[in-house]
């Protein structure tokens, strides 16, 4: 029995040597030392042996399983260590190398064009305030001259969350905000996002509105058309004509609709301004007394003047973009065109 031991401790060693990967050493262990490997064999067979040898054979094994398991340990580290050094001589990687930089990140061609409209205002004196999209219909509509029996209500199609909360429909509830917690000069812009239940090639249901107001003694119409007047002109190019034409808001007395020249062709006329040289491109007017009232300013004091336009309508005219539902699907081919 004892040279079976012996002749097993040198069969194991031999093996331990020859092993060049720790997935054999790993099967040379479990030949070994497994659960059904040679050494736990013995132990098996000690039963047919004499009170006197199985301490002595015992002992035998003892010692053969230590010493073969701690030289297991100690080859299983040097072919881990081997094969690390192997991957870290091999692997290399080289961080200073450039690839693929035509596909870094940029803006969304709307946050272009948000960014552009604001930069036009900032200069100007303009304080940018936002404000939340889940609104009452007395933020939404009442404050602004839109009571529930007034027919404007039908020009909106509003997502109700109950009878009384809403997605905004427009920004101006911000407006209404910010005069009933400051006095006037104001001189405020609100971005933001804006929901109507309405969809196609020039509507989506999610769309962007920036407005304006402006609020201080004195201000007249001419005040609001030599505003709107330069910020086109910031927007498009020094050349561009603006014209005003009467318009209805139930928030502005009087109201306007604001066309510039069209930027494609120049107002000789073209698809994108359907042959008439001219693209409408916001609303305005001047703040309607009732709204201010309603606010806690006095009209009689003070007078104002606001305007909103559509961020996808902006950006659709800029650059030449028919359907408003391409801003949305996040088409990596329509959006890299804007990585400029």
């Amino acid at each position: 029995m004892k040279d079976r031991i012996d002749g097993l401790i040198a069969r194991c060693r031999g093996e331990i040597a020859t092993c060049t990967c720790v997935q054999s050493l790993t099967e040379c262990k479990v030949k070994f030392l497994g659960k059904n490997g040679e050494l736990t064999a013995i132990l098996r067979g000690m039963k047919d042996l004499s009170p006197e040898d199985k301490p002595i054979i015992g002992s035998l094994v003892n010692k053969a399983r230590d010493e073969l398991a701690n030289e297991l340990t100690i080859a299983e580290q040097s072919l881990k260590q081997a094969e690390l050094n192997s991957k870290l001589n091999n692997e290399k990687v080289d961080i200073t190398w450039v690839k693929n930089t035509d596909k870094s990140g940029t803006l969304h061609p709307l946050t272009k064009i948000q960014n552009l409209i604001i930069d036009s205002f900032v200069p100007m004196g303009f304080e940018v305030l936002e404000g939340p999209e889940i609104e009452t219909e007395y933020y939404n509509f009442e404050a602004l001259n839109v009571p529930a029996d007034h027919p404007a209500r039908d020009m909106q199609d509003t997502f109700y969350i109950t009878q009384n909360i809403l997605l905004r429909t427009h920004t101006s509830p911000n407006q209404v905000r910010t005069m009933e917690a400051k006095k006037p000069p104001i001189k405020m812009l609100c971005p933001g996002r804006t929901y109507r239940a309405d969809y196609d090639a020039s509507h989506s249901p999610v769309f962007h509105q920036i407005e304006g107001l402006v609020i201080d003694e004195n201000l007249t119409l001419c005040d609001l058309m030599g505003t709107l007047e330069c910020v086109a002109r910031k927007l498009f190019s020094a050349d561009t004509k603006v014209r005003f034409r009467p318009s209805y808001f139930p928030f502005t007395e009087p109201s306007v609709e604001v066309d510039v020249s069209c930027c494609k062709c120049g107002g000789v006329g073209c698809s994108v301004c359907k042959g008439t040289g001219w693209v409408e491109i916001l609303g305005a007017g001047m703040v309607h007394p009732y709204v201010l009232e309603n606010c806690g300013i006095d009209s009689n004091k003070y007078t104002g003047f606001a305007f909103g336009l559509g961020v996808e309508r902006m950006a659709m005219i800029k650059y030449g973009i028919t359907d408003i539902r391409l801003f949305f699907e996040n088409d990596k081919r329509f959006l890299k065109q804007f990585n400029k």
